[in-house]
């Protein structure tokens, strides 16, 4: 055992006076702070579903589905492999954005194998004079949630902003697969609900 030479001379004096004013003062702030997060009174979350503050990633946390971030191909790749894509166009600190996540977690579940769910960040999209049809720039409106859907032709099919019904986009959708409509056929199978986005999707 490794003994300190000179511990026996500082146990005759008391501790208090080898400290220094400022460090007392110090200790004592920090005893307060652990005492006040010790009874609670830690910062409560500042984000939620109907603000426009950020809290992560929305498809995790408000669809219950992290697999769509970060998203399998570009929306350049996809036109090129010749594959139906819906891209959306979000912002993670958007209370719409944060609604509407639910809606393209529902979407996946049918056309999550045929077609490219690409996600993308309005805020990734790196600002130029003009882009390419195969860059989301070329697309954007400056506003979130911005949803298209393209065609295996690359042809694009659906551009609108903001909050879109499931129903509205499983229409287009149906026409890229030539699937019959709703009305004329059962409803396919949506992603399962969790506690968090059975209250965003009504159930029927």
């Amino acid at each position: 055992m490794l003994r300190w030479p000179l511990a026996p001379c500082f146990s005759l004096i008391p501790i208090g006076d080898l400290l220094s004013p400022w460090m007392r003062v110090m200790g004592l702030a920090c005893a307060t702070l652990l005492l006040w997060l010790g009874l609670g009174g830690q910062p409560t979350a500042l984000a939620g579903l109907t603000d426009d503050n950020y809290d992560g990633n929305i498809f995790a946390l408000y669809a219950g589905n992290g697999s769509l971030v970060p998203p399998k191909v570009s929306l350049e790749q996809s036109l090129k492999y010749g594959k139906p894509a819906l891209v959306v166009i979000y912002v993670d600190d958007s209370s719409d954005c944060k609604k509407f996540s639910s809606v393209i977690s529902q979407l996946q579940a049918p056309y999550g194998r045929v077609t490219n769910f690409i996600p993308i960040m309005a805020d990734a999209i790196p600002v130029k004079a003009t882009y390419a049809p195969s860059e989301p720039g070329y697309y954007f409106d400056n506003a979130v949630p911005q949803t298209l859907v393209f065609n295996a032709q690359g042809e694009l099919l659906f551009n609108q902003v903001g909050i879109v019904s499931y129903e509205a986009i499983d229409d287009v959708m149906r026409d890229v697969f030539d699937l019959l409509p709703r009305t004329e056929s059962e409803e396919l199978r949506r992603r399962p609900l969790n506690e968090v986005n059975s209250e965003l999707v009504p159930v029927e």
